[in-house]
């Protein structure tokens, strides 16, 4: 992203933006389109990132950009792993732990080479349904994983789905 980038969100914030970012449905032409979209804005950034959705246990599209590593495929797992155990961001787990003065790992007392409260994991939840998968990038620092992903998501719903985010 740029030097310009905005303070990280707060944790109200991040709450806001997944009520916001529900879906129709997610079907994996779906899951195929908004991955295009992602793998669009981060190579119009030259962002060194993995892209990865699921849609449960299923894996429906993965991207490696240049510059990016098998590292970040296994923050990828570490991060959605958070999104499948509490239906909620990576990003909004680990604030909440830092909005109480603490750490993740330290209240959570799950394995760190496991689960990994950073940004850049989202739920993917259907309405009327809920959480049914995650898009996950890795490459940037937190802040900025998330926010891409918030990006690609509120881009998707206003253009695939043409409903504005409420």
């Amino acid at each position: 992203m740029s030097s310009s980038t905005p303070p990280p969100p707060a944790v109200e914030e991040i709450e806001a933006q997944e009520r916001r970012l529900t879906l129709p449905r997610l079907t994996y032409d779906d899951a195929w389109a908004l991955g295009k979209l992602l793998v669009s804005l981060a190579r119009t950034r030259r962002a060194p990132v993995a892209i990865d959705i699921r849609r449960g246990p299923q894996q429906l599209f993965h991207c490696a950009l240049p510059g990016s590593s098998a590292d970040n495929d296994a923050w990828i797992d570490r991060k959605r792993r958070v999104v499948e155990r509490y239906g909620e961001s990576s990003y909004l787990v680990g604030a909440r732990q830092r909005a109480k003065g603490t750490t993740f790992e330290a209240s959570s007392r799950l394995d760190p080479d496991v689960y990994a409260a950073h940004g850049g994991s989202f739920p993917l939840a259907v309405d009327g349904v809920g959480v049914v998968g995650a898009v996950t990038v890795s490459g940037l620092p937190q802040a900025e994983d998330h926010a891409l992903v918030v990006e690609a998501l509120e881009r998707f719903i206003l253009e695939h789905f043409r409903k504005t985010p409420s």
